[in-house]
């Protein structure tokens, strides 16, 4: 059944090399290693996966393609800016980003393109009790996956 099945998500990448770099040592996503087809993995909690895989024409994906749940936003979004992340601001009628950060129904979300253009996010879900928050931050830290 799918519901016991682990996921991967894949990603496009023109440069390998450059993408691996930004997962591994901007993200600090633990690597699983390279695969015969050429994806290269990341481990991540839960028993996900993120592959990277070569595309030298590269995508265009005008949506999020992955979103990181954080238990704190704020000092993720500084660890990652600390690392040399570029975060997304938006100003439209309705959407608003506020020092990186909207909030949308029950969640804070933050936006950033990977190397390739991959729109990624980190999402902070309010209605989840976190009295620890700080601690599980600080033991993890530059840590998504």
């Amino acid at each position: 059944m799918l519901t016991q099945a682990p996921v991967v998500t894949i990603l496009p990448a023109k440069d390998m090399d450059r993408a691996r770099d930004f997962y591994q040592n901007r993200l600090g996503l633990t690597p699983q290693g390279a695969r015969p087809d050429g994806k290269f993995l990341f481990r991540c909690n839960g028993g996900a996966t993120l592959a990277i895989f070569p595309k030298p024409e590269g995508t265009k994906a005008e949506h999020t393609a992955v979103s990181f749940v954080v238990d704190d936003i704020v000092a993720e979004i500084r660890d990652l800016k600390a690392r040399g992340v570029q975060f997304h601001d938006y100003d439209f009628p309705g959407f608003k980003t506020v020092e990186h950060i909207a909030v949308i129904g029950a969640d804070k979300a933050a936006w950033f393109s990977d190397t390739e253009g991959n729109l990624l996010c980190v999402h902070e879900e309010l209605d989840r009790a976190k009295p620890e928050a700080g601690a599980a931050a600080a033991a993890r830290p530059g840590r998504l996956c």
